[in-house]
């Protein structure tokens, strides 16, 4: 087998998250979701309404999110609930996940952020958000925020392609995310991405093409999510009216497919995640049985052993 020096100093073939936080923390860290009750301007009518076509959060949240709790309740619950999984875990991080969390007054913003910070073993901030929910008062607040904690911005780009962001009802261009994307990295804030593999229209190639497009943006980290196709959404709909019109993933495809985008993605870039994994219960597609998302990372792994390879061998091979 080959002798790889990583340029990211651990035994994986893939920059990965898990070793990312133990060399910025020292520590195992753990997020903690949090549903602040935010929306998006694609649902509240400022640029459309039903939101993005395959979007229903509450398949991703924990049992413990809810936005009528308090921040501090919700963590609390959320920490007790990491506890029986990830016993090691001493730092938290909150994580705003649902909707967009940026979409409001930098004031009422604050409030937010500020009583998540001001609870024990909560060491920073992670933000999912939309490239046209943030502005320079925004990152001003968070780069200051940066100084004495760890924040970073999440922005779902789920395309590289203005057509495919049109038909999800997205709601704005990839070039607002590159944009936000790299006004955030010019702020000093960790900037992260989320994409989504098997939209409708895409062709193989066409997402194999992305990698290198993503790996021209000053990201810190990235995750990636197999299409799924969740209950109560427009796209079921579409879904159980037009199945042929969809060319969802098989799991060994998938894993093919995964390990070909990575070894042509910047191995600089953190990869926080390979899949996604929404409960049975509001799967309305093909699945891929009983495999949870570290299951599939474990096989993806031994693809890539088995292929002897890594994340961006075929930059290294053409030099760029």
């Amino acid at each position: 087998m080959t002798e790889i020096q990583f340029p990211w100093q651990h035994k994986r073939r893939y920059n990965s998250y898990s070793e990312y936080f133990r060399r910025t923390f020292g520590t195992r860290v753990q997020k903690v979701t949090i549903d602040a009750g935010f929306t998006c301007p694609n649902r509240d009518g400022s640029k459309g309404i039903g939101g993005c076509t395959y979007c229903n959060n509450d398949a991703f949240n924990p049992s413990y999110c809810q936005p009528h709790k308090s921040i501090t309740q919700q963590i609390t619950e959320g920490v007790e609930f990491h506890k029986v999984r990830y016993r090691r875990a001493g730092n938290y991080l909150a994580y705003f996940q649902a909707y967009s969390n940026t979409y409001g007054s930098l004031d009422y913003l604050k409030s937010l952020y500020d009583e998540a910070l001001a609870f024990p073993g909560v060491s920073g901030l992670v933000i999912g958000t939309r490239p046209d929910c943030i502005d320079d008062e925004k990152l001003e607040y968070f780069a200051r925020l940066a100084e004495t904690h760890y924040v970073i911005i999440e922005y779902g780009i789920e395309s590289c392609y203005n057509q495919t962001l049109e038909r999800i009802n997205r709601g704005h261009t990839f070039e607002e995310s590159e944009a936000a994307i790299r006004k955030t990295a010019g702020y000093g804030i960790h900037t992260g991405a989320h994409i989504i593999f098997g939209l409708q229209g895409e062709t193989e190639e066409d997402m194999l093409a992305e990698a290198g497009i993503l790996s021209e943006l000053p990201l810190d980290t990235i995750k990636f999510h197999q299409l799924q196709i969740i209950k109560d959404t427009p796209m079921a709909n579409d879904f159980l009216n037009n199945p042929d019109s969809f060319n969802l993933f098989t799991l060994e495809k998938y894993i093919d497919f995964i390990v070909r985008f990575t070894e042509r993605l910047n191995p600089a870039f953190v990869i926080e995640r390979f899949t996604g994994e929404a409960p049975p219960r509001f799967q309305a597609g093909p699945t891929w049985g009983k495999l949870r998302s570290d299951q599939v990372q474990i096989l993806i792994e031994e693809e890539m052993e088995k292929r002897d390879t890594w994340q961006g061998k075929m930059i290294e091979k053409t030099g760029n």
